[in-house]
């Protein structure tokens, strides 16, 4: 047998971070605009991890309606296909050879302008937890206009505590931070206990978010 002379890297206890386009999502995004700017003008703003501008409650599910409920579905369906049990056993859910597990959701809207943000926080209780945009409020187009929802590494800066001017070639986060630019339609999923923020949105129009926990 031939030697291996190329070092073979394989990333350990690698943390998934889920990204996925709704096919749909322009029609989509217009029924839950609506949806989400009548419920803002009845209720006001629920306080969590918000700093400024306007949260729901976290029972879109219930009064987001069809809209709500299909975004819903889309992230349970996600998350049955990189969901399995501890044998890795294949089943027979809404996608064949993927594991089912019936997931109990909850999810809320979020609308922030210019200033607005979310500090660190996690989802305790929950599985997967995920963040869909709604209106990326010109983000993708500007990076400069902030609003990235920005995770930590959960091992902190233990990575950058022996020697912080270097890094391991294909990691150079290790030890900091990963961002993910807003774009409208896209959905962004994630375990639930990784801690994550959204840094101060800092454009003219809003940013609007619909964020949901998947539990068991």
């Amino acid at each position: 047998m031939a030697a291996n002379t190329t070092p073979d890297v394989r990333p350990l206890f690698a943390t998934p971070l889920v990204v996925f386009d709704v096919p749909d999502a322009a029609a989509l995004n217009v029924e839950l605009r609506r949806v989400i700017k009548e419920r803002m003008t009845s209720h006001p703003s629920t306080q969590k991890s918000n700093m400024g501008g306007w949260q729901s409650s976290w029972d879109m599910d219930r009064w987001g309606g069809p809209a709500a409920i299909k975004l819903l579905a889309y992230g349970r369906n996600v998350a049955n296909r990189l969901t399995t049990d501890q044998e890795g056993t294949v089943g027979k859910g809404p996608y064949p050879g993927h594991f089912a597990v019936t997931w109990i959701g909850n999810m809320w809207a979020n609308v922030n302008r210019s200033g607005h943000g979310n500090e660190y926080h996690s989802h305790p209780g929950s599985y997967w937890s995920g963040t869909y945009y709604v209106d990326d409020g010109g983000i993708a187009a500007d990076p400069s206009l902030g609003g990235e929802l920005e995770f930590l590494d959960p091992r902190g800066p233990v990575p950058l505590m022996n020697a912080p001017h270097l890094r391991m070639a294909g990691h150079l986060s290790a030890g900091s931070t990963e961002r993910i630019r807003p774009q409208a339609g896209r959905l962004v999923m994630f375990p639930s206990w990784v801690f994550h923020q959204v840094r101060p949105y800092h454009g003219d129009a809003e940013r609007i978010s619909i964020a949901f926990n998947l539990a068991v």
